[in-house]
């Protein structure tokens, strides 16, 4: 017999900012399997708390059919604000039952793809200004003056001028941009501007260009720079990365983005088979999600700049002893410690 539990998590990185989530736990045979659901809205959450556990999770006996099952059910009790959060939600569900055939195995995801945790490469994602205000590289210089190793990846943003682009450039401190060019209507969009690609593109001659907005202006720009230019919002299927105009050197590969468990390792094969390099990307995990990010990217693609750092680096001044880049991962992803 499976049973389902919840438990909703909060954490607060900014007065602007309150960010939810849900672990999924499936029980059975006195073993439980974890799993996070990352959807960003909150009202999808709290619709899921005050619902209860309603669904049969009886039948599967692998892990397998458990998948087919989630596939066929609707996981939110009342229609998502965002339709992608079926994605995200099947993810939750899907790896806490891998979690759990995992641990009823005796064994973890690591031993049975015959995959070694190697040290994992990360690097901190943060913007430098709040939602309301001007950049500023202060919020930057807070971390590194902790952790003077630590590589960023960091939100472009439309006021960044010369001056802030030079004191960037002095850190030597930044492995990549997002540059939010495929969102629309969220808190996070950024107005297209092909100047600051350009700049950016030159200013970084190493640093990867991810998300950029396609236009004629900006396909121009960043010709010279296909090799550096990354996919990560428009990712959810193999057929997506097919999609793409030019094959991508890297792209982010984000579980909760694939959407379960099958789309992920398929999406692993493919670009295996197809030379296209992967890292990992979070989604302000603050649960066992960032454990299983962690793990993933640790077996798949430990020496990129994973988008993974431990949680403790989301905070504005983070605190003393968080591991450091390359980082031994904590084997509490998938299944039972070796």
């Amino acid at each position: 017999m499976y049973k389902r539990q919840l438990e909703t998590l909060s954490f607060s990185p900014s007065p602007d900012f309150e960010r939810l989530s849900t672990i999924i736990q499936i029980s059975a045979g006195g073993l439980t399997g974890n799993g996070e659901d990352v959807t960003y809205d909150a009202l999808d959450h709290i619709a899921l708390a005050d619902a209860g556990t309603p669904h049969d999770l009886t039948g599967p006996e692998t892990v397998g059919e458990f998948c087919e099952l989630i596939g066929k059910t609707d996981l939110f009790p009342a229609p998502p604000q965002v339709e992608t959060s079926r994605q995200y939600r099947r993810w939750a569900f899907e790896s806490a039952a891998l979690d759990l055939a995992l641990k009823q195995n005796s064994t973890d995801l690591s031993s049975h793809l015959g995959r070694p945790m190697l040290p994992l490469n990360f690097v901190a994602s943060m913007r430098l200004a709040p939602f309301e205000g001007s950049s500023s590289i202060e919020p930057l210089m807070a971390k590194l003056e902790r952790y003077p190793t630590l590589r960023f990846k960091l939100d472009a943003a439309t006021d960044w001028d010369d001056g802030l682009l030079a004191a960037l450039q002095e850190t030597g401190a930044v492995d990549s941009f997002d540059l939010k060019g495929q969102y629309s209507g969220t808190v996070v969009d950024v107005e297209t501007d092909p100047d600051l690609y350009q700049r950016l593109a030159e200013r970084f001659p190493e640093a990867w260009l991810e998300d950029p907005d396609l236009t004629d202006e900006t396909r121009v720009v960043l010709e010279p720079y296909w090799d550096r230019v990354t996919w990560d919002a428009p990712i959810h299927s193999i057929g997506d990365i097919e999609a793409l105009e030019h094959k991508p050197r890297v792209i982010n590969i984000k579980p909760s983005r694939l959407g379960g468990v099958e789309s992920l390792f398929n999406a692993y094969d493919y670009c295996e088979t197809n030379g296209i390099g992967a890292y990992g990307g979070g989604q302000w995990e603050l649960g066992v999600g960032r454990d299983q990010i962690q793990y993933l990217a640790s077996i798949f693609h430990p020496d990129t700049p994973n988008d993974t750092a431990p949680r403790g680096y989301n905070d504005a001044e983070p605190g003393p002893g968080l591991p450091v880049s390359p980082m031994e991962v904590p084997d509490l992803g998938f299944g039972l410690p070796k």
